[in-house]
């Protein structure tokens, strides 16, 4: 736990939340700055800023845990479908640097924008960029 994280102190208790669902590894609540009616996050309990830094057993974890969460929003909800969105640095959004993960309802009709510009690669460049990404793979 570090003292001055927000997450950590909603996992501890010391800021009320409504919980979603808990097991050893993970805390679930309702965001308080929903994107959607139903958002969820998942919070590690252990603390730690990212995916990067994230043990790894947790990390194997954490896929099964936001599906059954992902089946109840949708089913209780209706929704018609859900985000799973992680973020990972500032550049790419993150504000609480306590790796979390949204699982945000949405419908065919909503406001919810998630999106990027849709780029294209060289010829090749996909491959050359595959290929160096799977060398550091351990």
């Amino acid at each position: 736990m570090q003292e001055n994280c927000i997450f950590c102190k909603i996992i501890a208790g010391d800021i009320p939340s409504a919980v979603v669902y808990e097991n050893e590894d993970f805390k679930a609540i309702m965001d308080i700055a929903p994107a959607a009616r139903g958002h969820v996050i998942l919070l590690a309990k252990k603390h730690c800023a990212d995916i990067y830094s994230l043990d790894e057993d947790v990390a194997a974890k954490a896929l099964g845990v936001v599906r059954k969460i992902a089946k109840a929003v949708k089913e209780e909800l209706k929704a018609d479908g859900l985000n799973i969105l992680q973020n990972n640095g500032e550049a790419a959004g993150q504000t609480v640097f306590h790796f979390h993960i949204h699982l945000i309802p949405r419908y065919n009709d909503d406001k919810v924008n998630i999106g990027w510009e849709h780029l294209k690669y060289a010829e090749g460049e996909a491959a050359k960029i595959a290929s160096a990404i799977s060398a550091r793979i351990n």
